[in-house]
């Protein structure tokens, strides 16, 4: 998968991201996603070599599917955006993170935006979900300026994480 926005590539994950991810694991920027990350250094190239054959298989009903955020002008990874299997919904749900050094900047939402309508186009899908922890306010403000609407607050628990927490439910709804 390749595609642009004006300030970034999204495009399918590859073996040689390996060490960008580790990097951005150990700034923290996973740590919503997968817990504890102090020991990623063991476990993603297994990751990687895992989304890479998620991605053959096409299906974001199946797990995950994940994509580097690249800078366009430095050709640095600097975060990743993807989607995931809500079996508890029934729905697909988008995931994001960008690296510490790179937040604030807009890419967020900005690869977000490109996901969603990739998504959209590609497969038959008639609305995304998202469930960040209600503390989380970038990753809220991230969604809402990607057209994500909150649709309920409520006590949940996902897959990694350890402990039923408050988050907000997001939904965009195709237009």
């Amino acid at each position: 998968m390749f595609l642009e926005t004006k300030r970034l590539i999204i495009r399918s994950i590859q073996t040689s991201d390996e060490k960008a991810f580790i990097a951005m694991a150990s700034d923290g920027s996973l740590t919503e996603i997968y817990g504890d990350c102090s020991e990623c250094d063991q476990w993603m190239g297994d990751f990687i070599r895992e989304a890479i054959q998620l991605e053959t298989e096409d299906n974001p009903y199946h797990e995950y599917l994940a994509f580097a955020i690249e800078d366009k002008t430095s050709h640095l990874v600097i975060g990743s955006v993807g989607s995931s299997y809500y079996e508890d919904f029934r729905e697909v749900g988008v995931t994001y993170f960008i690296g510490t050094d790179y937040r604030g900047n807009g890419y967020a939402a900005e690869a977000l935006q490109c996901l969603v309508d990739y998504l959209f186009a590609k497969y038959n899908l008639k609305k995304l979900v998202a469930t960040p922890n209600v503390h989380n306010i970038a990753s809220c403000k991230t969604l809402e300026r990607a057209d994500f609407s909150l649709v309920e607050t409520k006590p949940y628990q996902d897959l990694y994480d350890e402990r039923e927490e408050m988050r907000h439910i997001y939904e965009r709804i195709k237009n």
